[in-house]
């Protein structure tokens, strides 16, 4: 079968590859639909191998060469005999984290922490960009046909945004801040929107990004580059600060813009994932009583919510996308041009054709 492969920085491969198999009673064969290229596959293309191993992994075995791809709408090709829920043939999204059960995290439900945690497609046997793949049973969330291929993809993104507004305790009728406008930025607008939000501001120094952004239709958005963003935000809550900031950008410039927009008792939660050490000003969190939150990932169980919610239409995750290419061009419409600084694309989904 074909699939995109990462063998090493600047070496992802479309090439023929073994299906995989055989197939264990909890597991289920999936042929990819749509698969999504993100931040995470971007860093390790330019600067890999991070996340993916290079000796076997202690939970999957797995090591580089890997499969890319753990953001992937599928259909059903086989069902393990453990495995309830799903048949062949249904369309399914793929919750890509895998995960021991055993650990401390886990048998206290906080699964995305397992102290052994992998993902299909970055530190598992198989993953999206492929014209199969076997993953567990836990894994698969079926999709209603209020529901694209599309769409199917981009739960996994969604589910990112999603928990970084969720854990800043939104309450309807909120003022939001968003720093950086990147397709979880740009999803956590949508989301807090359809999650009631009064007023949204989005923050994006990149001029594409801002008329992407502005393109959702929820938000005033900003440049920080041109304007104080906190005063500007101040100004528009009578002085006061957004109720809830989430940073998007994993830069200390927009975490320090999300910290002083931020209103006494407010919220600000860490999404973006920053590459070096950030300064801020720890006694400014304190005299005005701000909660700052860690996020990683997304809670395991939430996919069939966000599914719902993207099925009743009030959160339009195709708003991000701006197209999808062929497994073939994969590296050059792919890779490449989401890592060009002048590049034309926000979020990319790959269509995985069967060989």
């Amino acid at each position: 079968m074909r699939a995109a492969v990462f063998h090493d920085r600047h070496d992802v491969r479309v090439e023929e590859i073994p299906e995989p198999g055989p197939m264990s009673a909890s597991q289920v064969r999936l042929r990819p639909l749509m698969c999504g290229i993100c931040g995470t596959d971007l860093h390790e293309y330019a600067h890999g191998p991070i996340v993916i191993p290079v000796t076997p992994h202690p939970l999957t075995g797995a090591q580089a060469p890997q499969v890319f791809g753990h953001e992937f709408s599928a259909v059903v090709m086989e069902v393990g005999a453990e495995v309830g829920g799903v048949r062949e043939g249904d369309r399914v999204s793929v919750m890509p984290l895998v995960t021991c059960q055993r650990c401390y995290f886990c048998v206290r439900g906080l699964n995305h922490l397992c102290t052994m945690m992998a993902c299909t497609g970055l530190s598992s046997n198989g993953g999206g960009i492929s014209e199969q793949v076997i993953v567990e049973g836990y894994q698969v969330s079926p999709l209603p046909d209020t529901v694209t291929d599309e769409q199917g993809a981009l739960i996994e993104p969604a589910a990112v945004a999603a928990y970084g507004i969720d854990r800043t305790s939104m309450q309807p009728g909120a003022t939001v801040l968003i720093t950086g406008a990147g397709p979880i930025g740009a999803l956590s607008a949508l989301y807090a929107h359809a999650a009631g939000a009064a007023q949204i501001f989005v923050s994006e120094p990149n001029p594409l990004r801002r008329k992407l952004a502005e393109g959702l239709g929820v938000a005033t958005v900003l440049d920080p580059s041109e304007i104080n963003v906190s005063a500007t935000v101040r100004e528009a809550t009578n002085g006061i600060g957004c109720d809830v900031a989430a940073e998007c950008s994993g830069s200390e410039a927009g975490l320090n813009a999300a910290l002083s927009s931020t209103r006494a008792h407010g919220t600000v939660t860490q999404v973006g994932l920053h590459v070096r050490p950030a300064t801020i000003d720890p006694m400014y969190i304190s005299n005005f009583d701000i909660s700052l939150i860690g996020t990683w990932c997304y809670p395991v169980y939430d996919w069939p919510r966000i599914t719902a919610l993207i099925g009743t239409g009030r959160f339009p995750v195709e708003k991000v996308l701006t197209e999808v290419i062929p497994v073939s061009d994969v590296v050059t419409r792919g890779f490449d041009r989401l890592l060009d600084p002048q590049g034309d694309a926000q979020k990319l989904l790959v269509k995985v054709e069967r060989g």
